[in-house]
């Protein structure tokens, strides 16, 4: 019966290209018009540009991959999430539209120097490709579950790459954002649907919790650590307020209210979903022991019947491409606006920014996809990559909010011992493992506590104010 979901998740796919297809005329132009969809997104798409942006892989097959071996509490990362996109709506995301800019390296620049644009630009590709790389791995398991004996996993991750950079080459932000209200109302079907049904099979939540292995921490909200959950808000928080891909949808806003609008109706939108996607992980301890915890999630709704299934599967499927199709514009806009337009060729005309930017969409999956097939880890991975916000977020917030202590050398330091830290944490375990006996034992804590420092250094020894 595998042909009933596969048939599903294809017209899922054929409705996709329809709505991008008709909607292309949107982003003809520039540029502006392409990667930034003529800053015209109304609050009711900016919302569902944001939600889809956020529910991807982490937050559905993630989250079920952790709830599979940590219960409930893994659904905390999606109320991380979405705790900073409503504090971005509330404290941010007005401001952000009002200042006309493209990407946060333009900020940089236009306040403090070039040498801060630049190292912002690697900072913010490398954060970029990291969590692109992630939606792969999530679609590769979803459509290896689905159909095993069509599908090998490398092969759903290159199925995958096709879909979300097609949309993206042919409809560019207009298309990303108009495609994820499709994508949103299907991630919801499908994460509703699988809990419901997958606890039903069990015989209710009663059911669900005696079953349970007796070493396993089912529904207690605390079990992976108020340390960890307390390191995953302030790493989503972090990340809202200084992710090219995140802020992006602010620029691309109509209007400062729309962004703002937008920003704090996606907040709630994304809140339940990971506590859902959790219940789906938590099933699958009982219902397919022993197998591999990414693929909780995927195996769980494939032993539902077959229309469920494919609805199911469509949804989550959705969560990756509408991810993705987000960060793959995000990342082109950092390459064509802060590299080639600024550097290399500053005069393009609005034909020859679509083709580079088209151009850079498609380098930029291959070089994700290659990236891909290394990764382990979804959550984990993702909440280390996002850590290198930290100075990204210091800098803009003073930026905005306290222009008078910032000194012109704060980009390029700030960044570069940020970066240099989070690699010796990576790359040096002695240092790691002293750095954690006498704080938690996550990288986010510690690169918070470097930020800060270097900002308060800087501030002292540099005496060049930067223009406001």
């Amino acid at each position: 019966m595998n042909w009933i979901p596969i048939s599903i998740v294809c017209i899922y796919i054929v409705l996709l290209y329809v709505v991008t297809w008709v909607t292309r005329r949107l982003s003809r132009g520039g540029m502006i018009a392409y990667l930034l969809a003529g800053r015209s997104l109304p609050f009711w798409v900016v919302a569902p540009l944001l939600t889809g942006l956020a529910v991807g892989g982490a937050s559905t097959i993630g989250v079920a991959e952790m709830a599979y071996k940590a219960g409930i509490s893994a659904g905390w990362y999606n109320a991380a999430w979405a705790a900073g996109a409503i504090l971005v709506g509330l404290i941010a995301a007005r401001r952000y539209r009002r200042m006309e800019v493209t990407t946060l390296p333009e900020l940089f620049e236009r306040h403090y120097s070039t040498a801060g644009r630049v190292i912002g630009v690697f900072g913010q590709l490398v954060l970029q490709i990291v969590i692109t790389s992630l939606q792969y791995v999530a679609g590769g398991a979803i459509l290896s579950s689905l159909l095993p004996d069509v599908f090998s996993f490398k092969m759903g991750m290159l199925v995958t790459a096709v879909v979300f950079v097609g949309i993206t080459l042919i409809g560019g932000f207009w298309a990303a954002g108009l495609t994820n209200i499709i994508n949103v109302i299907l991630i919801y079907i499908g994460v509703l649907l699988g809990a419901i049904i997958a606890v039903g099979k069990i015989g209710g939540f009663g059911e669900l919790v005696a079953k349970l292995p007796p070493q396993h921490p089912g529904f207690d909200l605390g079990a992976i650590g108020p340390w960890l959950i307390l390191a995953w808000f302030l790493v989503m928080i972090t990340m809202a307020f200084s992710v090219q891909s995140v802020v992006q949808i602010s620029f691309a806003a109509k209007d400062s209210s729309s962004a703002s609008k937008g920003f704090l109706l996606g907040g709630l939108i994304i809140l339940p979903v990971g506590f859902i996607s959790a219940i789906i992980g938590l099933s699958a301890t009982i219902l397919h022991p022993g197998i591999i915890p990414t693929e909780a999630l995927p195996r769980t709704v494939l032993s539902l019947s077959p229309i469920i299934a494919g609805l199911v599967l469509a949804g989550l499927w959705a969560a990756d491409v509408s991810t993705a199709s987000a960060l793959l514009v995000g990342s082109a806009t950092l390459v064509v606006g802060d590299l080639i337009k600024r550097f290399v060729a500053p005069d393009l005309k609005e034909k020859e920014e679509r083709v580079i930017s088209r151009i850079s969409v498609f380098v930029l999956s291959v070089f994700t996809f290659i990236l891909a097939i290394s990764v382990s880890g979804i959550l984990k991975t993702l909440l280390i990559g996002l850590s290198l916000t930290t100075a990204y977020t210091l800098v803009t917030l003073m930026t905005l909010f306290w222009p008078s202590v910032c000194r012109r050398g704060h980009a390029t330091w700030t960044l570069i011992v940020s970066m240099a830290a989070l690699a010796l944490w990576l790359y040096f375990p002695r240092f790691a493992a002293f750095f954690q006996k006498i704080s938690p034992a996550h990288p986010i804590f510690f690169l918070w506590i470097v930020s800060i420092a270097t900002f308060i250094l800087v501030a002292i020894f540099d005496k060049r104010k930067i223009k406001i």
